[in-house]
């Protein structure tokens, strides 16, 4: 089953591979610029409906030593059945671009990282055939994280580090330093790894506490026009805009250029919120701006609710 936290493992190795640099460190090898990745599809399938899927394939291609391909998998519980599942990944991506494979499992618990380091063993008798042993980033692997400078140098390590160790005591410190590490960005950029590291932490306790600090980050100083709060509340603002726009449509409610106008131009989120809940029973564009759709619509200026 895919989780929230493959998909933002997913997310996180495709677009930041420099997050892999721990691994390149362990292994010898001079750590990696991203232009040396490409991504390639993570579908290992060969015979439908037999279908296995790797979370995330990259393709390392530096200008000068080996090329080789790393297929990263999210693992967040022991499963008999992975290593089986593994042992294919391995050998048909070798086989199909006739490169070695460097299986990596990210975990976010001891037991199932101590679990995940294999070895994996296709043995008869004595005799194993085929060992995969996966490179595994977990708790014992991922250094903990509570200097801000580093979150400014490597943001995709320190993102990396709190949702690996999301279930780790120091967790509060851990995330408190990486949310004022993070401020330190565009506030586009501290966005995206705010929304990243959420979505890794999945259902964990320390999803609750990465929400509040978001929260604080945004009411800290309300009212005060800071740009990461104009441009948090712009996103805010765009995405309910749409939502009404939507749910109109939805219903078959023609939508008169002015009215769509008002919609998208307003900048008031409650404003918005109110119009968005009438617009669950509206049968006019013109119903989200009274509180009785029968009642005479008001005059066209400021917005009125």
């Amino acid at each position: 089953m895919v989780t929230s936290t493959h998909e933002a493992t997913h997310r996180l190795f495709q677009e930041h591979p420099e997050a892999l640099t721990l691994v390149f460190e362990s292994l010898g090898i001079p750590p990696p610029a991203k232009s040396d990745f490409g991504s390639i599809t993570p579908d290992a399938t060969e015979i439908r409906p037999l279908e296995r899927r790797v979370d995330t394939v990259l393709k390392f291609e530096p200008a000068m030593g080996e090329s080789f391909l790393l297929a990263i998998e999210s693992q967040t519980k022991k499963d008999p059945d992975k290593a089986k599942s593994w042992a294919y990944y391995v050998a048909h991506l070798s086989a199909k671009y006739d490169m070695p494979v460097l299986l990596v499992a990210v975990c976010r618990d001891r037991s199932t990282a101590k679990w995940a380091a294999g070895p994996f063993e296709c043995a008869v008798g004595p005799w194993p055939t085929q060992i995969t042993r996966p490179f595994v980033l977990g708790p014992g692997t991922v250094p903990v994280i509570t200097d801000e400078s580093t979150v400014t140098q490597q943001p995709a390590l320190a993102v990396l580090s709190a949702i690996v160790h999301s279930d780790d005591r120091r967790v509060p410190a851990i995330l408190e330093t990486l949310a004022r590490g993070l401020l330190s960005f565009d506030p586009d950029t501290t966005a995206y790894w705010f929304e990243v590291t959420e979505v890794g932490l999945e259902n964990t306790p320390a999803k609750e506490k990465w929400r509040e600090l978001m929260s604080n980050v945004i009411t800290h100083f309300p009212g005060h026009g800071t740009l990461f709060e104009e441009k948090y509340l712009e996103g805010k603002t765009e995405d309910r805009a749409s939502l009404i726009l939507r749910v109109l449509e939805k219903h078959g409610i023609d939508v008169p250029d002015d009215i769509r106008e008002r919609i998208t131009s307003c900048t008031d989120l409650d404003t918005l919120t109110l119009w968005f809940d009438r617009s669950l029973t509206a049968s006019t564009a013109e119903d989200l701006f009274v509180e009785n759709p029968e009642a005479p619509q008001p005059q066209s200026g400021t917005d009125q609710v």
